[in-house]
């Protein structure tokens, strides 16, 4: 029974929450960007070696640095658990976002920061708050001298952010190193603090770039304005398709109807949640929870074009814009990526040579729910929290999950996280709450403890 002896793993999760914002703070003092023109590659160096030292000291005896093929490094290790027990697979990523223009955030982001009772800094939740709330469930599960109750594979990521795929491509190589019955992905969030949350289902991505051509060069806006084709309006014109006039994503070929079965996001704590400003409506039609958990997501990301201070009275030649097509379960990604292709190409105007730069593609997942990981989980979600477990789905993409799913059709892939929505993961004043990290960490050592068939 779960718990029957949660009290003494409760006492030990809170005894340790001071050392857990000690070593966040540690692992939030490493700029860890997994990009080299934005941070120095000896950031995500110390953090892999803090990281592999930390899952060391928490009981995880063989734990090794691996360089994989996007040049990062991931750290995996493995205990092997008491004979005839199932081998939980703890997964979590290091490298965290760039700070973007760090005079939006109140303290520094590199360093953590207490502030209403929540722990400021990037990666505080994405996802470096994941890595210390596994560190807390082995500790607290360990803390009495006895042995883990099952099979422990731990693996920290080093370029998740970055989406190159270097961890995907050793999962393939040496797919030995990722051999379990359930892997637990710590990078989602509950819907709100203290709501037990398992999401079941995460969006792919499928990215382009689009440029547009028009002219030879600049042209005097005065001398040829009216005739001379504008390459930036036509780009303007070309991503005003893209949207109907509720805001709803708009690609042909694509259906955009879909509608979310599980836990519902209501419309006034999304507005909340995002800082929707007053007066402002929500874009698309259905449910808030259909649009972003259901339905296709276009999102312009950047656009190349003169900034406004410093522009000239001119005729743009040539203009670009990377597009975010978030796609959600059951949609092909690569055919909805060729779909966003054909409706770019279908939709330049005055004849504007267009060119598509296609990224990689992310499929969808969906978790299986119907195993004994997911019921061991979410009965221990229950017990930690001491509340229902909703079950949500994420916009995100961990393509990592598909990888796994085909590697390990067997295995159960849960998902569950600290990074609830006022986290403000990937935005400037990015934290978590600590009673997050110590519920999960509670959670967490109790389905360890259950799956082992064993209480304390």
């Amino acid at each position: 029974m779960v718990t029957e002896h949660s009290g003494e793993i409760r006492n030990r999760v809170t005894a340790l929450m001071p050392t857990a914002r000690e070593e966040l703070a540690a692992l939030v003092a490493f700029r860890s960007i997994a990009d080299a023109r934005q941070a120095p590659p000896e950031e995500c160096v110390g953090a892999a070696n803090w990281v592999a030292h930390a899952f060391r000291a928490a009981g995880i005896g063989d734990v090794e640095l691996i360089e994989t093929s996007d040049g990062s490094t991931a750290v995996v290790g493995h205990q092997p658990g008491p004979d005839g027990a199932p081998t939980v697979l703890l997964y979590s990523h290091y490298d965290v976002q760039p700070a973007g223009d760090e005079a939006l955030w109140e303290t520094p982001p590199f360093e953590l920061t207490e502030r209403d009772g929540r722990w400021y800094g990037r990666g505080a939740a994405d996802c470096k708050g994941n890595v210390v709330m596994h560190l807390l469930a082995l500790r607290a599960l360990t803390a009495s001298g006895a042995p883990l109750p099952v099979g422990v594979r731990i693996v920290s990521e080093g370029s998740e952010e970055l989406g190159a795929g270097g961890l995907e491509k050793l999962v393939q190589d040496r797919p030995e190193l990722f051999v379990a019955d359930v892997v637990v992905i710590a990078d989602t969030g509950n819907v709100a603090v203290g709501a037990p949350t398992l999401t079941t289902s995460l969006r792919g991505i499928a990215n382009v770039v689009v440029h547009v051509e028009t002219l030879a060069g600049e042209l005097h806006s005065g001398m040829y304005g009216g005739s001379a084709p504008d390459a930036l309006a036509a780009l303007v014109q070309m991503l005003s398709t893209l949207r109907d006039h509720g805001g709803n994503t708009v690609v042909d070929g694509l259906d955009t109807a879909q509608d979310w079965d599980g836990v519902q996001y209501p419309e006034e704590q999304f507005r909340k949640d995002a800082g929707v400003l007053d007066g402002v409506r929500l874009t698309g039609s259905g449910s808030v929870a259909d649009a972003v958990w259901a339905r296709p997501a276009l999102t312009i990301l950047g656009i190349d074009a003169p900034p406004v201070v410093g522009s000239a009275a001119a005729i743009q030649p040539r203009a670009a814009a990377r597009l975010n097509l978030r796609v959600p379960s059951g949609m092909d990604p690569q055919r909805a990526q060729d779909a966003l292709v054909a409706h770019l190409e279908k939709a330049a105007p005055w004849g504007a040579r267009v060119t598509v730069e296609r990224e990689s593609v992310g499929a969808p997942f969906r978790a299986r729910t119907s195993g004994p990981g997911y019921t061991a989980l979410k009965s221990a979600l229950r017990s930690a929290f001491g509340a229902n477990v909703a079950v949500a789905g994420q916009g995100g993409t961990i393509p990592l999950c598909n990888v796994l799913a085909e590697q390990f059709p067997d295995a159960e892939i849960v998902l569950m996280g600290v990074e609830e929505p006022r986290a403000l993961i990937h935005a400037p004043n990015e934290s978590v709450d600590p009673s997050e990290i110590e519920n999960l960490a509670v959670a967490e050592a109790l389905f360890l403890q259950s799956l082992g068939g064993r209480a304390d």
